[in-house]
């Protein structure tokens, strides 16, 4: 649920909880983007810099660094969980994660 404002019948309700669904869309790169259309990979780390939550659609359309252009290939999908986390307050001492990086692993 998300406090939005909305229309009922016309009239405007003020900060109204309703069920609502974002469509968001983002970039991603050829290598990446057959690996989520095809199912294959089924998560996305990205930049804590919009705002996104479960439910939500995810418009991937796939983009070519080295030309700076859409592909025109998209694949929508919806998000099943959003996790959030700073780099400061992980489980890791911020040295070793430096040193060794992160890595993501799906489930089935």
């Amino acid at each position: 649920m998300r406090y939005i404002s909305r229309l009922d019948r016309g009239r405007r309700i003020k900060n109204a909880t309703v069920p609502s669904m974002a469509t968001i869309r983002k970039k991603i790169w050829p290598e990446y983007f057959e690996a989520v259309a095809s199912g294959k990979k089924k998560y996305e780390l990205r930049l804590n810099d919009f705002d996104v939550q479960e439910g939500d659609m995810l418009i991937l359309e796939e983009w070519n660094p080295q030309t700076k252009e859409y592909t025109g290939r998209t694949t929508e999908k919806k998000v099943a969980y959003v996790g959030k986390f700073r780099i400061d307050k992980l489980f890791w001492p911020e040295e070793e994660i430096k040193e060794k990086g992160i890595q993501i692993i799906s489930l089935e």
